[in-house]
């Protein structure tokens, strides 16, 4: 079982930056690539980044290419997302998740059904 707890939201003006955190608390640690989602009110869970556990390979939404960068810190079970120039539209609760196991044909695992554990959300809200 893997328990999943985010931090780091809050309120900021457009144009400001936010910096949230995920730790993952297990026993056995065995991850593929952890990722982050967003939801917005009234709006489907969105894909927002992901990151593969071994080698670090990256992959972005293009509303957050540029803007922002996921991170990871294996030894702490750590994965970071660092929100830069964000904007109203940037508004929603975000969700870490973990894939336990590689997804036979998935590159980039920006699908919700490619992972097995979810956080319970924090909310960001930016204001204009």
């Amino acid at each position: 079982q893997v328990h999943l707890v985010e931090s780091g939201g809050g309120l900021v003006q457009a144009g400001g930056s936010l910096r949230l955190s995920c730790a993952a608390s297990v026993r056995t640690f065995s991850t593929y690539v952890m990722g982050w989602f967003r939801q917005a009110p009234g709006k489907e869970r969105e894909f927002v980044a992901s990151i593969k556990w071994s080698g670090g390979s990256t992959y972005y939404a293009d509303s957050v290419k540029g803007r922002f960068t996921i991170s990871r810190d294996n030894a702490k079970n750590m994965v970071y997302l660092q929100m830069n120039s964000l904007k109203p539209e940037d508004t929603a609760v975000y969700y870490c998740a973990t894939c336990q196991s590689s997804r036979l044909g998935s590159t980039t695992y920006d699908r919700q059904y490619e992972y097995d554990y979810w956080g319970q959300g924090t909310q960001v809200t930016v204001s204009s």
